[in-house]
């Protein structure tokens, strides 16, 4: 008899999977996944590109001078704002029960700041916020629909920031500012894919319909907005503790979303050649956008220049008649070269000739991305490292700490040794040579997915991780860090954060 019966077939399909699918991912919480075999740690050594001024700006001009190029800015944008006061959350039900807020916490340093926020308004906050029912009712304000109901939206629709004219502004609204600065195309439209879930979508349409035709008028632009969802068919299957399929109480299957690595699904779907990624709650107060956008722009043009690079070999490859020739032995010393100095990439050897050339052009022919890396403040955050890979060629990984085997002294070592981390930071090029897009989903690294430990309703499981959107489902592509600086990153991840200076005016 097999793992799964009738009924839990038909589950299965109604979700656009297969059977195979479910059964592999039950299979992994068996086998487990492989530790990523780490070389070393990513650093300004070797590893990670720290741009003089000549050379970011070369950069940067390269991409303002690039034509016929089409642009898009993909922002994961599913996360729920629950996490963002999580803390708030808490000390509401503590307060309600009639423990009031220490001094210093949460929910104290929220009520005494709470006129620095964006979202705070007279007409909804009361004057008095220094006192135990002061503390409750901001609290009960922010998060609840006496109020604003920010614990049950999501994070793209908090109001972030505040300007001296009286603007506020969402973090979605902030993606579409930064947008027009720094990815519009030749014609004049800022083109973004945001993913989002499906029941925010109301919401996000709304904000989107407040603040367009505002925008598009001052910014002589015009906004094409794709929201998008995580395809129910990359949720995986839930174990209980025994690997077997958890089942909840009426004996149906368990799916969990598989993390932000299903969006390589909706990554794929993008039309442009150029991508740039980053995450919803990473804006700043727009008197930083001149130093954002100048640094998104030195790393489209860094990407520019590794995909011309790359496409120039490809088609000198092409010109090789006789992979035995000199020519063609010394061009491929050349873009060995290339490989070990610019990617980290050492290829395993071999004296063959024919072989040489095609682990070349396959290595070359990939797509292509520049990760933005930032020095290493105790910010969470994927580390840089040089792994090598099944295929016996080093290459420039970002990994997860779960990825990491800890009783490994060299990997330890290496993690010791980090000094910089990826804020999610990405720009993309994910046509080959002759203009075709690339198949995104031939270059994920199925062996990089992790395992958590989950609940549902009081009882433990096990879920699995498919391979992180920048992790393991780009470990196949050409990748090439560079140095940004710190003022670039400024992530939300709880309401405290706001209260930062590159939140501020």
């Amino acid at each position: 008899m097999g793992i799964f019966n009738q009924n839990d077939i038909r589950q299965i399909v109604a979700r656009g999977s297969d059977v195979r699918t479910a059964e592999a991912q039950l299979a992994r919480f068996k086998k487990g996944f492989p530790w990523m075999a780490i070389v070393g740690p990513a650093t300004p050594e070797r590893g990670i590109s720290v741009l003089s001024k000549e050379m970011s700006d070369k950069a940067a001009a390269y991409y303002d001078n690039s034509t016929g190029v089409t642009k898009c800015k993909f922002v994961p944008a599913s996360g729920a704002a629950s996490r963002m006061f999580k803390d708030i959350f808490a000390a509401l039900s503590e307060m309600e029960s009639g423990h009031d807020a220490a001094p210093g916490s949460p929910a104290d340093t929220l009520a005494k700041n709470i006129k620095k926020f964006a979202f705070w308004s007279e007409d909804i906050f009361p004057k008095e916020t220094n006192t135990p029912e002061g503390r409750i009712d901001v609290a009960s304000k922010v998060l609840t629909d006496k109020g604003l109901g920010y614990g049950s939206k999501p994070k793209g629709v908090i109001m972030f920031h505040r300007y001296e004219d009286g603007e506020t502004r969402t973090a979605f609204a902030e993606h579409l500012v930064e947008a027009q600065e720094y990815m519009r195309n030749p014609d004049g439209t800022a083109n973004l894919v945001v993913t989002i879930s499906p029941e925010h979508r109301e919401l996000f349409e709304k904000e989107l319909e407040r603040v367009k035709e505002a925008y598009e008028k001052k910014w002589n632009v015009r906004f094409n907005v794709n929201f998008t969802y995580q395809e129910k068919s990359t949720d995986t299957i839930a174990a209980d503790l025994k690997d077997k399929p958890f089942r909840t109480d009426d004996g149906s299957l368990l799916f969990r979303p598989g993390g932000h690595g299903a969006l390589i699904h909706n990554l794929n779907k993008v039309d442009a050649e150029l991508v740039s990624i980053k995450n919803i709650d990473n804006v700043s107060n727009q008197r930083l956008l001149p130093v954002t956008a100048y640094w998104k722009k030195v790393l489209l043009g860094e990407c520019l220049m590794l995909r011309d690079r790359i496409f120039s070999y490809l088609e000198r490859l092409d010109a090789q008649t006789d992979p035995r020739s000199e020519s063609c032995h010394v061009l491929c010393d050349e873009i060995e070269s290339f490989f070990d100095s610019e990617l980290c990439v050492q290829m395993p050897l071999t004296t063959r000739p024919a072989e040489r050339v095609a682990m070349l052009r396959a290595k070359l022919n990939r797509p292509i991305r520049i990760c933005g890396m930032v020095r290493n403040q105790g910010e969470p955050g994927g580390g840089p490292f040089i792994i090598a890979g099944k295929d016996e060629a080093t290459s420039l990984q970002i990994l997860e700490s779960v990825q990491i085997d800890k009783d490994n002294e060299g990997s330890m070592s290496a993690m010791a040794r980090a000094t910089h981390f990826n804020p999610v930071d990405i720009v993309c090029c994910l046509r080959n040579y002759k203009g075709e897009k690339f198949n995104l989903l031939d270059y994920i690294d199925e062996d990089a997915g992790f395992i958590s430990s989950k609940s549902y309703q009081g009882r433990e499981l096990k879920a699995l991780e498919l391979p992180g959107l920048w992790n393991g489902a780009m470990s196949d592509w050409n990748t090439k860090f560079v140095e940004v600086p710190l003022e670039t990153f400024n992530p939300v991840k709880v309401v405290l954060d706001l209260l930062r200076p590159a939140h501020q005016g």
